[in-house]
């Protein structure tokens, strides 16, 4: 990677010869030219969650929380990579068109790092789940894919949003996150850390709330003591979309745009996304800001643009042709990834689908046909997009089979035909079910009713959910279906937990991206066992969480939840059965040895996951926390040797300052593939090796 210090000799020679106002011009989202100085207009705005975004054709992954379920930090980094292929793959030929507009940039605002802590956030599906480690190692790895292994970097990722950030939506602009110490370093901070130490991550976004009474983006703690001062990180930081705006206007941290701006670049937010850095020049007249500051910020920003390579003669990746994007291994990647990304939940031995005893198929729900439920959001547009309808039929007319359809029911309206009757689908539905042997119902929601605050005119909520449960028009769809007395398998489009009870067997298909009709497909017919593993725990309802507000992790999340939860994370069916035999650890290492064996009659894919808990500290947390994971291939009848090495922190704890501390001396450590609680245990018909491990 080309050196940090030769880049910044780079830029401050660079940034040496503007002006105070060509400086403060540089800080703005949509950088405009500086001519005299050969230097191009440069937007910064570009995003990469699940594949390149908003600016034409690009291959579509599932969407992040899917990419969590595959537990696989090896697919993550190579998808990750694609990502960056393409992102360069379509940079190099805007440029060589002088198309130099939004989301065409080589600085990608992704990954988003928060903790999903709540079911009820709509941002939920842009993150990887519910756990600190989980999240730390899936992060580290799709931002090296993101930013490559060349002399320059291939993109610039950027960990989002700092720090403590989860909802809700509709008040994100004036709420006041509190987290205490012990929260925040255990939880909320984690995998921004490794996102510095261990993946050199060059950009940072803040948040749009304020945490502990600072304004995210204009915060001390965080921005001054934390990122760059106890951490080191010597990237640039960019604020989240007009959220210095809130500043003065929500938050009322300050009383003016100047004033805004001003703290925002006193506290190192180098970037504004937004217009309140256009009142830069009016805080440096009224002497809020000195030039000093300003250059130090614009020296941050070119030094990211000395790091792409984007002013070199010598940058391998300008090479990368337009060709490079929505290629046949693309598309491949992403259909693995949405197989091993789906979660079968329930199954009483309906699934697989048996073609020699199905000759008709009824595939009914609103989103059976849907090309959002495939896409989830902060989505680019395929050119291969198959909808589970179109994977399904696909499949049958390869066998023989015949499909019906029906959508059944709107989304979330009473009806789907505005001058039709209430519930103007459901008798189709019902009659298309009557006619098959078993009925796909393709349920659950999409960007409309699950997102971010304003981003696609969110139908309730700011992008929220209000409940666990389905929409009304879709649970009368249900109803129907199970009246008529026909095995009924629920696929569940969704970036949350929502309670499904109706239905013989439950696939979890989350947003699966372009192939996510073909993975099913093969799912369901059982070409391919189910292995993806859930990354967050889901509850049977709202009622049993703290207030959505309150940002302690009591009774949040596996590692706090104390009730019985409807499906645990970590959680996961197959077609095929494994056992871990026996396990050893090696306390002094790290490594965790485990023998894993496919007792199944089918080939399959399984995460082995280990759990580890402090048995003496009273500041460990009231379950076993995830402290490694490894995804593994067994073919049917064999077993294999799986090595894990554990969190650098397993055997520490983080005490009510924030200190992480090695505190008690025996831990129980869990081997198998699932958590060690008794619901795990219950669903899968097994219980983790446990071992013991005691520090002198």
């Amino acid at each position: 990677m080309m050196d940090r210090n030769e880049a910044r000799r780079l830029a401050h020679e660079l940034v040496s010869q503007m002006t105070v106002e060509e400086k403060a011009s540089q800080l703005r989202y949509d950088s405009p030219a500086i001519e005299r100085l050969g230097i191009p207009a440069y937007y910064w705005w570009n995003e990469a969650l699940h594949g390149v975004v908003r600016a034409g054709t690009a291959t579509v992954f599932p969407q992040a929380i899917g990419l969590a379920a595959m537990f696989d930090e090896d697919m993550q980094q190579e998808i990750a990579s694609v990502i960056s292929t393409e992102a360069r793959a379509k940079y190099n030929g805007q440029v060589a068109h002088e198309d130099r507009d939004i989301y065409k940039g080589l600085t990608m605002w992704s990954p988003n790092i928060n903790i999903f802590r709540d079911p009820r956030w709509g941002r939920g599906h842009e993150t990887y789940g519910e756990d600190p480690y989980l999240t730390t190692r899936l992060g580290v790895r799709f931002i090296r894919g993101l930013q490559g292994e060349g002399k320059y970097l291939k993109t610039a990722a950027c960990a989002k949003h700092f720090a403590v950030h989860s909802g809700p939506e509709a008040i994100r602009h004036e709420f006041d996150a509190i987290a205490g110490p012990k929260d925040m370093w255990e939880t909320y901070l984690p995998a921004f850390e490794a996102a510095v130490k261990e993946a050199g991550v060059e950009a940072f976004m803040g948040a749009y709330n304020r945490v502990n009474g600072e304004a995210a983006c204009g915060s001390k703690t965080l921005l001054v003591d934390i990122l760059r001062n106890k951490w080191g990180f010597e990237g640039h930081v960019t604020s989240d979309c007009w959220a210095i705006r809130d500043f003065h206007t929500r938050h009322m941290v300050t009383s003016t745009a100047p004033e805004s701006a001003a703290l925002a670049i006193k506290m190192g937010c180098d970037l504004n996304c937004g217009n309140t850095y256009l009142h830069l020049m009016q805080a440096y007249e009224e002497g809020l800001v000195t030039e000093e500051e300003i250059t130090v910020c614009c020296e941050r920003m070119f030094t990211s643009r000395f790091m792409l390579g984007v002013f070199a003669d010598d940058c391998e990746y300008d090479e990368i042709p337009f060709t490079a994007c929505d290629t046949d291994e693309h598309d491949a990647l992403a259909l693995k990834a949405a197989e091993k990304s789906m979660v079968l939940l329930r199954n009483n031995g309906v699934l697989p689908l048996d073609p020699a005893k199905v000759k008709t198929i009824a595939v009914v729900g609103p989103n059976a046909n849907s090309i959002p439920a495939l896409e989830g959001n902060y989505n680019g547009v395929s050119s291969r997009y198959v909808t589970f309808l179109e994977g399904v039929r696909a499949y049958a007319k390869e066998h023989g089979m015949r499909v019906l359809y029906s959508e059944g029911c709107h989304l979330f309206k009473d009806r789907v035909q505005n001058l039709g009757l209430e519930s103007d689908r459901l008798a189709e539905c019902a009659m298309v079910a009557e006619a098959a042997d078993v009925v796909i119902a393709c349920v659950g929601l999409d960007a409309t009713l699950e997102g971010e605050e304003g981003d696609t005119g969110n139908a309730f909520a700011s992008g929220d959910k209000l409940n666990l449960n389905l929409p009304e028009s879709q649970q009368k769809m249900l109803d129907a279906l199970v009246a008529t007395g026909k095995p009924l398998v629920t696929v569940v489009a969704v970036g949350s937990a929502l309670n499904i009870p109706q239905g013989d067997a439950e696939i979890l298909a989350w947003y699966p991206g372009q192939a996510g009709g073909t993975a099913l497909a093969k799912i369901l017919f059982g070409e391919v066992s189910p292995s993806g593993k859930l990354p967050l725990t889901f509850y049977h309802g709202v009622e049993e969480l703290p207030d959505f507000t309150d940002y302690s992790m009591t009774e949040r999340t596996y590692r706090y939840f104390t009730g019985k939860p409807l499906f645990p994370f970590g959680f996961g069916l197959s077609y095929t059965s494994f056992e871990v035999k026996d396990c050893a650890v090696d306390g002094e290492t790290g490594w965790v040895t485990a023998t894993v064996a496919n007792t199944g009659k089918m080939d399959g894919e399984t995460v082995l996951q280990v759990y580890v808990r402090d048995t003496q500290s009273q500041w460990e947390t009231p379950n076993a926390h995830l402290a490694g994971f490894a995804r593994v291939a067994i073919s049917a009848g064999e077993e294999k040797q799986v090595a894990v090495k554990l969190d650098k922190n397993a055997f520490t704890v983080v005490n009510g300052e924030g200190e992480r501390i090695a505190d008690g001396k025996v831990f129980d450590v869990h081997v198998g593939l699932s958590q060690p609680d008794a619901l795990s245990c219950e669903l899968t018909g097994q219980t983790p090796v446990k071992a013991t491990v005691t520090f002198e």
